[in-house]
């Protein structure tokens, strides 16, 4: 059964699962499911055709499910979807789709969005992301499992980020990241691999040295790209991890591939 605070309105209509906690001044929306064990902490809006799956908690001042900021959005009927196990903290927004995106936007499972961060309409984030402080995404990006957004950093509209990519510190992303990539700086530069994401995930030395090497072939100075792509898919097509860079980079996508900065190795 859930416990609602009187405090709190939820709207009829509204799905409360199993153990689900709704604290002081919630308001739930009629559309929306909120999984077993979902824990509302305070002051949190949850509007739209929203659902939260089991044991995600909100604090504070989050508000999820509320039009997106699209000016062609036309309040056709779309969806947030937002996975199970999530941390969602206080000031954090999170918009549904739009019909030019595909009506949904979908957020994983067990991530960590900090203080202020904004996910956008059309979105797919995937599994045990961090959004740190103040971290925003634009509409349609795409943000591979285990990524990490630094705090005050952006994303630019269409943009795909990696599985296992690092984003640095205030941060302007405005090209693709590959995954296991490292970017920082006023608009994103290669600085290498994430290493030390791949080395707490448990990521063997022979996997490590391979991704290396293949960074530093797809982004040396001779040939052109789709050469260097070429044959490092050639060199490591038994390698699944080089490979996910490969099938990344030939993938379509309406933004470049972000490059290295001078003087920056894997």
């Amino acid at each position: 059964m859930a416990e609602v605070h009187p405090t709190a309105i939820v709207e009829p209509g509204a799905d409360l699962g199993k153990g689900v906690v709704v604290g002081p001044w919630c308001t739930v929306g009629p559309d929306v499911a909120l999984g077993d064990g979902v824990r509302l902490i305070s002051h949190v809006t949850v509007a739209g055709r929203t659902t939260i799956g089991p044991d995600t908690v909100v604090y504070p001042f989050a508000s999820v499910g509320m039009p997106p900021q699209d000016l062609k959005y036309r309040g056709e009927a779309s969806r947030l979807e937002i996975g199970s196990g999530n941390t969602i903290r206080e000031h954090v927004t999170m918009n549904p789709g739009t019909e030019g995106g595909g009506m949904v936007t979908r957020v994983g499972d067990n991530g960590l969005f900090m203080i202020g961060a904004h996910v956008a309409h059309d979105c797919t984030v995937g599994d045990r992301v961090v959004f740190a402080n103040n971290a925003s995404i634009a509409g349609h990006v795409t943000v591979g499992d285990f990524a990490i957004i630094g705090g005050l950093s952006t994303v630019h509209q269409f943009c795909r980020i990696g599985v296992h990519a690092m984003i640095g510190l205030n941060t302007a992303v405005v090209g693709d990241v590959i995954p296991f990539g490292s970017v920082a700086g006023d608009r994103a530069r290669m600085v290498g691999l994430n290493v030390v994401g791949l080395r707490r995930r448990g990521f063997a030395r022979s996997d490590i040295q391979a991704l290396r090497t293949a960074y530093r072939l797809l982004f040396a100075q001779e040939g052109t790209l789709a050469e260097r792509l070429e044959d490092v898919a050639r060199m490591y097509a038994d390698n699944a991890a080089v490979m996910d860079i490969v099938a990344f980079v030939r993938a379509d996508s309406s933004r470049p591939v972000c490059q290295p900065g001078q003087g920056h190795a894997a």
